[in-house]
């Protein structure tokens, strides 16, 4: 609706522009056209002006010639002297005023001629000689008078030609000055109806808008409350109430919404019935595992013990091997049944947070399980934040131990720095150790993997598991970069 009532109105000011564009561009060609037609008439009355002032001027300087002639008198000579000053001035321009008029500029080109021969007859007589015959003089002013009346008819042929032009352009004139005052009002008459149109259908609108405005209103209250209605059940499962349900009915998008939550909420209670069952289920799994394996599993150590004490002097070398091996195979199986109860434990208590020094926590860490023959140094910017202390120490303690497990060197160099990465810190355990091979960096993180011999006790290839599970349940990640022969370093991301 409301697209509707813009395309109106864009099309109502289009249209009203258009007019208004129209009585715009009638307006400017009735007043340019009295404004072209006017300067056309004074244009005409300029060349006439032109015109005759040549003639007067022309024949003035004959006058006041003759007058010399007859009196001897200089001062009839200044008539002349003037129109040897001005009469090239004008003849340049009543040229440029009729550069447009080639019948005209034909004319003036005569008139131009023969005013050149009027003051070549003019100058000879101005300037009285002797040799001069009274026969040649009577010649000259002969010849005068001939070039004069030339002149008064070309200047008539010019004036009627100039003046038929005037009367054209006057009458134009006469038909713009009344056309314009009427092209003006009804162009203002126009607009104002424009107006009055534009402002009842603007008023139309904006009264259509202030009722859809209402009934949207009423719309988004309704939505709204059925939004809160979804947000509440959400928050209810997340907090963990899976039979919480939407009492919405209706049939749009809405209810169709709620009734999958509905169904989602049924679901993810059975579901989550299932898990718990499971859990418990898990949780005797564990129980048995820690009490009804290992009691069996210490019978046997002891069984071994009192074998080795009772039988001491009997026992042959390749029996004490025997034994030995034994001792090992039952302490590598309650560490694969411990790794076991551990793995399976993460994630599975209550996180408890508390404000953790990662410095100190380091140096706990660094007492249960770093040699003394092993120097551990940690980088002056570790932070201290509120997290999970008891998680991240399990992350740390299976890092360092199994870089003094797996280091082969004896005495090594252990290194813990940090740097922050947005949401997270970034640490990084760095190790002097022997290395890992590219083609291991992703399976060390798997269940029972390890690069030692599978028969060594303390090689169990559970520790790195329990870490990345650790990581993972706090949404970070844990990646290796190490090179054969030049150390290893465990890098992993933890929120802070």
């Amino acid at each position: 609706m409301k697209s509707k009532i813009d395309r109106n109105i864009v099309i109502g000011f289009a249209l009203a522009i258009g007019i208004l564009l129209l009585t715009a561009a009638a307006s400017f060609w009735s007043i340019r056209g009295l404004s072209v037609q006017t300067a056309r008439v004074e244009h005409a009355y300029q060349v006439l002006q032109e015109a005759e002032t040549i003639t007067a001027v022309l024949k003035d300087a004959q006058a006041g010639t003759r007058g010399y002639l007859l009196t001897g008198d200089t001062m009839y000579l200044r008539p002349y002297s003037i129109a040897t000053g001005q009469l090239p001035a004008s003849l340049e321009r009543i040229q440029a005023l009729t550069v447009d008029n080639p019948a005209q500029r034909a004319r003036l080109d005569s008139l131009r001629i023969l005013v050149e021969q009027e003051f070549r007859i003019l100058r000879p007589l101005t300037e009285i000689k002797k040799s001069m015959s009274r026969a040649a003089m009577q010649t000259l002013l002969d010849t005068d008078r001939q070039t004069l009346r030339q002149v008064r008819i070309l200047y008539a042929r010019i004036k009627d030609s100039e003046l038929a032009l005037l009367a054209q352009r006057s009458a134009l004139q006469d038909v713009f000055e009344k056309a314009t005052p009427i092209v003006v009002l009804v162009s203002a008459v126009l607009a104002i109806l424009i107006v009055v149109w534009l402002v009842i259908k603007i008023a139309k609108e904006l009264a259509d808008n202030r009722r859809l405005q209402g009934e949207l209103a009423d719309i988004n209250a309704e939505i709204s409350r059925r939004i809160a209605q979804i947000r509440a059940l959400a928050e209810q499962v997340v907090q963990g109430d899976y039979t919480v349900k939407i009492t919405d009915t209706a049939e749009d998008n809405l209810g169709g919404l709620a009734t999958s939550l509905n169904r989602m909420t049924q679901t993810l209670d059975a579901s989550f019935s299932a898990l718990e069952k499971r859990n418990q289920e898990l949780d005797q799994f564990a129980y048995v595992a820690s009490h009804d394996l290992k009691a069996p599993l210490r019978g046997v150590t002891t069984i071994v013990k009192w074998i080795e004490d009772e039988l001491a002097a009997e026992l042959s070398p390749q029996l004490r091997t025997y034994l030995d091996q034994m001792k090992g195979r039952l302490a590598r199986l309650e560490d694969l049944i411990n790794g076991l109860l551990a793995y399976a434990r993460v994630g599975r208590t209550a996180q408890t947070t508390a404000t953790v020094n990662v410095a100190q926590l380091l140096g706990e860490v660094a007492e249960l399980v770093v040699p003394p023959d092993f120097t551990l140094r940690v980088a002056p910017e570790m932070p201290s934040f509120m997290t999970d202390r008891l998680g991240l120490q399990q992350v740390f303690t299976n890092l360092l131990s199994n870089a003094v497990k797996y280091h082969q060197r004896g005495a090594g160099h252990l290194e813990v720095t940090c740097r922050e990465a947005g949401p997270f810190y970034e640490f990084r355990v760095q190790d002097d150790g022997p290395g890992i091979a590219p083609e291991y960096h992703q399976k060390i993180f798997l269940l029972f993997q390890t690069l030692r011999d599978r028969h060594t006790a303390e090689s169990t290839g559970i520790g790195l598991s329990i870490v990345q599970k650790i990581i993972n349940e706090h949404h970070g990640s844990i990646r290796v970069e190490s090179v054969p022969g030049q150390g290893a370093g465990f890098i992993f991301t933890w929120p802070k």
